[in-house]
């Protein structure tokens, strides 16, 4: 209780906290009209004459943000409950004190663990402050009265006291800052607030307890009607397409509980996958799932319900930092069929070509006469016809326009699914910019994959302009260079290596003898794609790669706490 002492002691004087008027603070709040909660929390927590509970009535998060919560009260503050309570609770918090659809959707890279170079668009001092420990979608996934936002910050100052050095309080000038005889050109004298209370003023404004839109959420909000089948459509880095369709079952007597099984192919290889698990959809619209429990291949699922709630998208993933898995976008499948895409998708002029259209509730046809891609493009052969996917060959005319085609078909329509072109002439390595990390010692390795894209310039046979048709991934020849940052770096020697499936694996995370200064395994380098098309004609590309050491501190609020 020493450390819930010491962060008493800083709220009393933290500035910010007693800007706020104590009427609003009386005004806002939720009543906790759960049982399990109010009893165990309620020790550290006071419960007021209208049911409000300290803190915990005066903020909303993400399932995630709520798990982070109750994995703290547990580690921090010896809270004893057992996995039911803190997962009814968890789920009662997160659909009275969530957020509402529209809040979410600009912070969703944050909960389906993304690794993006997030840019927030409000103040970039604020950002400053807050990104230097996590990412600012931690910040935009959550919603607090002013006095929470500063007991936010105290918190932080109470657990992490580095934080006033690193960007809570201003103890020198920082750079680009004006003097004390400069001003605005109205005036106006220059912000001399330390960076904390600036961000409690503007988080305070920007994401407040009460909006319109949690307000109308909140009245609309019900148990979603998922079960049935869904035509399932994704991306994995190294591994291209997906498609398949995936069966929602309810799950008994729980309205928001339910059973998966799925089956899906890799359209490049022709490998075929098959999941089954359960999800828990908090809030009306967020999917929190996991298949193929237990084993190595288990994945993470966090989808987006759209409010029509015949559509989802999200993640599905896995790994120490969770960073390899499909990008999954589902559409339930009614009495019209749905085209989800074709593969491949990039067919050259000329040529005649085998392809699968794929879908769910396909109509049956033998002639092709329901499949119009556009002129140019004509079908010579129906070779299979089933109700999740069309095998087909298409014949492009030598003079067919480049470009992107719609398929119509079935009375429903494909923007774009197929790409009309006349040759590769560039490709680009995705991501421009990677990280892994070391590991595979005390820690685990953070894997990066990187994927070749080809491009065609378009119709105006320029490179890099808006014209350009992107192909899709091609199969190229993967190796690393040298970043050169100071004369005679040897970081290719030592930070890992590269797969030709695009994979690079990082070499083990600790000090290695073999390195000068005993040095980590960590660096720069440079990921390199070659592309030999059939003229023997070469293309190359490369993207940067920052290989750091593991991540040292992390709240994982999925993982079982250790005592």
């Amino acid at each position: 209780m020493i450390g819930m002492a010491g962060l008493s002691l800083l709220v009393v004087w933290t500035p910010a906290l007693h800007s706020q008027s104590q009427d609003t603070q009386e005004d806002e709040g939720y009543a906790i009209t759960h049982g399990t909660t109010v009893e165990l929390c309620s020790r550290c927590h006071t419960v007021d004459d209208q049911g409000r509970m300290t803190r915990i009535s005066y903020l909303r998060k993400t399932p995630e943000g709520w798990q982070t919560s109750v994995r703290r009260m547990a580690a921090l503050h010896d809270v004893r409950l057992s996995p039911e309570e803190a997962r009814d609770i968890v789920r009662y918090l997160s659909n009275e004190q969530g957020l509402a659809p529209e809040e979410l959707r600009p912070g969703l890279f944050e909960v389906e663990r993304r690794l993006i170079d997030h840019d927030y668009e409000g103040d970039s001092e604020v950002e400053f402050t807050c990104i230097q420990c996590h990412s600012m979608g931690r910040v935009i996934t959550q919603r607090r009265t002013h006095d929470e936002w500063a007991l936010l910050m105290a918190t932080h100052r109470g657990l992490y006291p580095l934080v006033d050095g690193q960007a809570f309080r201003r103890t020198r000038a920082p750079i680009g800052r004006r003097t004390s005889a400069e001003t605005d050109s109205d005036g106006r004298p220059p912000d001399r607030r330390h960076p904390m209370d600036n961000a409690i003023d503007h988080l305070a404004t920007v994401f407040p307890l009460e909006t319109p839109e949690w307000s109308a959420w909140s009245a609309n909000k019900r148990s979603p009607q998922l079960a049935g089948s869904w035509a399932l459509s994704g991306y994995e880095p190294g591994k291209g397409p997906i498609y398949g369709t995936l069966t929602v079952t309810a799950a008994g007597g729980d309205t928001d509980a339910f059973t998966t099984s799925s089956q899906y192919v890799y359209a490049e290889s022709g490998r075929t996958v098959e999941r089954s698990g359960q999800a828990l959809v908090y809030t009306g619209y967020q999917w929190r799932g996991r298949s193929n429990p237990g084993s190595s291949d288990e994945l993470l699922e966090v989808m987006f319900v759209e409010r029509n709630q015949r559509a989802m998208s999200g993640r599905w993933f896995s790994g120490a930092y969770d960073e390899m898995g499909p990008d999954i976008t589902l559409q339930q499948i009614g009495t019209a069929p749905i085209i989800t895409g074709v593969y491949p998708r990039a067919l050259r002029r000329g040529e005649t070509t085998r392809v699968t259209i794929y879908g769910g509730d396909l109509k049956d046809t033998r002639s092709g006469a329901e499949l119009n891609f556009g002129s140019g493009v004509s079908i010579e052969t129906i070779e299979r016809s089933q109700d999740y996917e069309l095998v087909v060959r298409l014949k492009i005319d030598t003079d067919a326009v480049v470009g992107a085609r719609d398929l119509f078909a079935f009375e429903s329509t494909l923007e774009g699914a197929i790409i009309v072109h006349d040759g590769i002439d560039r490709i680009v390595v995705t991501p421009a910019t990677g990280m892994a990390r070391i590991g595979g010692a005390s820690f685990p390795k953070g894997y990066q994959t990187f994927d070749a894209i080809a491009y065609n310039d378009g119709p105006d046979g320029e490179a890099v302009t808006e014209d350009d048709l992107e192909l899709g991934r091609v199969d190229v020849s993967w190796s690393l260079e040298e970043y050169a940052a100071t004369f005679g770096d040897d970081d290719i020697n030592f930070v890992g290596s590269i797969g030709q499936d695009g994979m690079f694996t990082p070499a083990l995370d600790g000090i290695n003898p073999d390195r000068i200064g005993d040095r980590n395994n960590i660096g720069d380098v440079w990921v390199l794609a070659t592309y030999r098309g059939r003229e023997g004609r070469e293309l190359r590309a490369r993207a940067h790669l920052l290989v750091t050491v593991p991540l040292y501190m992390r709240w994982e609020p999925w993982r079982e706490i250790e005592r």
